[in-house]
């Protein structure tokens, strides 16, 4: 298993980044409303993000705000293609699925889970 983050960040406009560990890094994609489950969430792909950010809360180096842990933990590739990811997540606020899919140009975020216990 691999493990995940979701984290808020207030620059430059608030958002949420989802980082999933790849390696010795992180892949990111930032989402443009807050998660919910059953609801399609715009979304763009980032950089790839430094794995530090699995633990870390605080400023963001170059005066680019600030990120706190909204959710963290534990998930499992289902499927990593071109186009489509799907992922099992086990967090602290959710557990579920996660789908990250491509619309044309776009991608979106969509969660379907169950609030973690």
């Amino acid at each position: 298993m691999v493990r995940f983050v979701v984290l808020t960040h207030d620059w430059p406009e608030p958002h949420w980044d989802f980082l999933v560990e790849a390696g010795d890094t992180l892949r990111a994609w930032r989402l443009l409303a807050e998660p919910v489950s059953g609801a399609d969430v715009p979304a763009e792909s980032n950089f790839p993000h430094r794995l530090l950010y699995l633990d870390y809360e605080g400023p963001v180096s170059g005066g680019r705000g600030h990120v706190l842990r909204w959710d963290a933990g534990t998930c499992v590739w289902a499927a990593d293609g071109p186009d489509r990811m799907e992922l099992e997540i086990r967090g602290t606020k959710f557990t579920g699925s996660v789908v990250i899919r491509r619309e044309g140009k776009s991608w979106v975020f969509r969660l379907t889970a169950s609030a973690a216990g």
